[in-house]
């Protein structure tokens, strides 16, 4: 098989590990005997089953999209681009005359061809936010901004900013506020780290969106990237942005799904008679992970100099209309809120690094 094909008994934890692997962005379900194209999963079939409620040991036979646009391996890349420009898509199978898998194309691909049909594809900027006081890590922050404490010698803003440069996010705004020099000194003006970093100055605390209101006039038509600064994940956000424009969102909220074992037997009535008994069942939520892409004609929603968070700014957008979607991220996340938290990203960390 190669990097980015599946075979039918392959599940959709099979499928995120060949999108992991390849730089195709797409797996493709061929069958074991020729090579025939049956199938494609992309980053947003998988998620939009998570959504669904399946899990992540699902067939993807189940999953795929059983009719995918392929293209013969001797077409020309005029044709292929139409093609791709067409049906909005950014990879997809060569197969020969048989319909026999050959390789997988890429937009990317073709920037060969000399033109521009491949635009930079990413956000307009990023907002991580940096002000907290992380106070329940104390004592480790009483003389250090939480953002700061170090994951195995990096500090995680280093990690959060590295990995947003390394997917060409160039343009980087921090909010400070507790212990802001620190953060200030560290990173200057980002040149060192491959990026444009400015700095968003909140003289009280304005919440989790409350800084929002002090980024500068953007005249542009893309998303920006928000995240909280006490956050580790592994997650693509380049998925993030192409799932928020593909369901035209104002606002997308990244998810993880948290499991709540209930150690009891649960008794479902009305009034006073029993309907069911259920041992012990186990809940299933979608939590708010801290990571959001927002079109920035909302900016204006959001008063100035006031304490604002980021449910606020959802809730109003619900109010008023506006669409709002969800993002399961369903790769390594965690936040750095308390000792054990800390101490389980370290390690987790050193797992990494020992792969």
């Amino acid at each position: 098989m190669n990097e980015n094909t599946i075979g039918t008994t392959a599940t959709l934890v099979d499928a995120i590990r060949a999108l992991e692997i390849s730089a195709k962005r797409l797996a493709v379900v061929i069958s074991e005997n020729n090579n025939e194209v049956l199938g494609t999963l992309t980053d947003g079939d998988i998620r939009r089953c998570i959504l669904s409620g399946f899990t992540l040991q699902m067939s993807v036979v189940d999953a795929m999209n059983s009719n995918p646009v392929t293209a013969n391996v001797n077409v020309s890349d005029g044709e292929l681009r139409e093609l791709m420009r067409k049906h909005n898509i950014r990879s997809l199978p060569l197969v020969d005359g048989k319909n026999h898998y050959v390789r997988t194309l890429h937009e990317t691909d073709l920037l060969a061809a000399g033109d521009d049909f491949v635009n930079e594809r990413t956000f307009a900027a990023a907002v991580i936010m940096a002000g907290g006081e992380g106070t329940r890590l104390r004592p480790l922050t009483e003389n250090l901004p939480k953002p700061m404490v170090e994951i195995n010698g990096t500090p995680l803003l280093e990690r959060q900013i590295r990995g947003l440069s390394k997917m060409g996010i160039g343009l980087i705004y921090i909010s400070v506020n507790y212990l802001s020099d620190i953060i200030k000194d560290y990173f200057g003006d980002g040149n060192e780290f491959g990026v444009e970093v400015h700095y968003l100055h909140e003289d009280k605390k304005l919440g989790t969106a409350g800084a929002l209101s002090l980024l500068p006039e953007m005249e542009t038509t893309k998303p920006l990237l928000v995240m909280n600064g006490d956050i580790l994940t592994t997650s693509d956000f380049i998925h993030l942005y192409h799932f928020h424009n593909e369901h035209r969102s104002t606002v997308t909220v990244s998810a993880i799904n948290y499991h709540v074992e209930i150690p009891y037997g649960v008794i479902q009535c009305d009034g006073p008679r029993v309907i069911r008994l259920q041992e012990k069942p186990s809940q299933s939520f979608f939590c708010n992970a801290g990571i959001y892409a927002i079109s920035v004609d909302i900016l204006k929603k959001i008063p100035a100099d006031a304490f604002w968070n980021m449910t606020d700014l959802i809730e109003q957008c619900l109010a008023e209309g506006e669409s709002v979607s969800v993002f399961p991220v369903h790769e390594y996340w965690t936040d750095i809120g308390t000792p054990a938290d800390l101490e389980r990203a370290r390690n987790d960390s050193v797992q990494w690094r020992a792969k």
